[in-house]
Parts: structure tokens; sequence; C-alpha cells
């Protein structure tokens, strides 16, 4: 195997799984219901947020744009400037506070993001002391056009993120992509190579693509990296604008699915286990067998 060369499969050379704060522990992704009623869809958040506290969950996920309606003409509306905080950042604000009342990780899904003259689609994640740990941009833009079915362009008003982000948090090291990014794999390898343990997608699939990509993608990315994925959707509204398949999920290192549901408002909680990652990797030891002689995944910003 040392002939084909797999400590150069990945450059620069892959981060070590590191240890994890935490083995166990209980995440909640919280499949809200969302209205054109910014302020209700806040305490709205707020409340299953405290639910999921309830129920023992340490971290804690939100869907994609669930502070407003998904929409081109609704983003520059409802957008916040999250690096001013306070009143110019209600929804960051609340997210805040409560992953510090709670001392819980939040992975905020996401929200329209106004920064200078660019609107984001981005995904905040507070940590346990209510401080930002991390700010994700949408790196992949929503722009498809199947006809008869869905056309969708989020560059009509959207800009795309520049970074990958990666965050050590009280509950391990989290990769963050938003919806969209889910569908490129070698952002998934990157995190992978960065010693992720966890990816979190605050996503919202829709009635087209959903029933067919929705599952398979976050299984597709859990079992080629060997981690966990977690992905959280809105709940699904038929009269909206934009209707979303929901199924938000957890999956496993070995591409099981742990938990999920169906369409309608709620919370999955589940419990993850960082063992299994390290289990996983010892029945099917990948890193040792990747083909460097033949390819190579390049971390550009590394």
């Amino acid at each position: 195997a040392s002939a084909y060369k797999p400590e150069e499969s990945r450059v620069p050379l892959a981060i070590q799984l590191p240890p994890a704060p935490i083995s166990k522990f209980k995440i909640a992704l919280c499949q809200l219901t969302v209205t054109a009623d910014k302020e209700r869809n806040i305490a709205h958040a707020r409340k299953a947020i405290e639910d999921a506290a309830e129920k023992g969950a340490q971290l804690v996920v939100l869907p994609e744009i669930w502070n407003s309606p998904y929409s081109n003409d609704s983003f520059p509306v409802y957008a916040e400037d999250i690096d001013a905080g306070g009143d110019a950042s209600p929804s960051s604000l609340m997210l805040s506070e409560i992953a510090r009342s709670r001392q819980i990780t939040i992975v905020g899904g996401s929200i329209p993001e106004r920064s200078s003259d660019h609107l984001y689609n981005t995904c905040c994640v507070f940590g346990t002391d209510g401080k930002l740990k991390g700010k994700h941009r949408k790196i992949h833009l929503f722009d498809i056009d199947i006809p008869g079915k869905i056309t969708f362009k989020e560059s009509k008003t959207l800009t795309a993120g520049e970074s990958p982000t990666i965050v050590d948090t009280d509950v391990g090291r989290i990769g963050i992509g938003i919806c969209y990014d889910i569908r490129f794999q070698e952002l998934a390898m990157l995190y992978g190579a960065r010693g992720a343990h966890l990816i979190c997608y605050p996503g919202a699939f829709n009635m087209t693509t959903g029933p067919l990509h929705w599952e398979l993608l976050q299984r597709a990315r859990a079992v080629d990296n060997q981690l966990y994925v977690a992905t959280c959707s809105p709940a699904r509204d038929a009269g909206a604008g934009y209707v979303a398949w929901g199924h938000s999920t957890l999956v496993g290192p070995f591409g099981e699915v742990i938990a999920t549901t169906e369409h309608d408002e709620t919370i999955v909680i589940a419990e993850i286990d960082y063992s299994l990652i390290e289990l996983r990797r010892t029945n099917l030891p990948l890193e040792k067998q990747r083909r460097g002689d033949l390819y190579q995944l390049v971390d550009v910003q590394r």
C-alpha cells in the first residue's frame, strides 16, 4: 500500500481526527415552520431551542433561512448586519443569548446577511459562552432550472461566500455547509481532511430534488468521509412560494440513517457517538488506501 503514496493524496496532509471534548451527546434538529412575520419566527425559534435544551440537547441545529420566507424578494427585506450585532441583527442576538443561558452549542441555520453592498446566505455558530465561533456564507449558490419543475437563481440577489468554515466547539470539530453546498463532495472532503467529526448542512431542498437526492447526498457525504452528517430543513408549507421537502436527518459514519422525520414541524433528538468514527475508520481504512500516486485533493486555503 505504501507504493500508492496515500499520504500524498491530500495536500497538505490530512489532519488526524482530533480528540473530541465529548464522546456522546444529544443533537437536536429543529424543523421549523417559517412565516412572513420575522418577530414571530425569531420567538418561535427561541421556543424550539428551549424545548430542545430541556430534552438534553447539547447541540441544536436550525434550518436554512428560518427568519424569512425563502425568496429573492424577501432576502433584502429580512437581511441583518450580523457583524454589527445588537438591534442590527435580532436573529443572531437571540441565538447568542440562548446559547449562553442554556450553555449549548447552536448551529444557527441560516439567515440573509447584509454586509456593505452585498447579501449573503449565512450560518452563524455560537458556543456555550454565547460568542460567535464561526460564520459560514453559502459557497455554492442555488441556481437551477428544471423546466416544468423548478427554476430558482439565488445569484439574482445573493453573493457567494469565499471560504469553507470549520469550527471547534464543545461538541467537537464541525464543518458547515448550507443546502446546495452538500452537492459538492470536494467541500465535505476538505472538512474531512481538516479533522471534522461532524458536518452540519442547514438546507431547504425542494419538492423536485428532495425526494431524489436529499437523503442520498447526506449518506454519500457521511460514508465517503466516515463522519457524521446532520441536516435541518424548514417544515413544509404547501402554500409558500418555495415549498421545502423537510426530512431533517442525522446520518452516521457508515452511511446509516440514525434519525429522521417527515415534513411537519418537529424537533428530532438523536445521539451522536464519536467512537463510531474510529470504529468505522478501522473497519474500512480508506485513508491508508488512497492512491496518492494517481490523484490529490488540494486544500487551497491551507
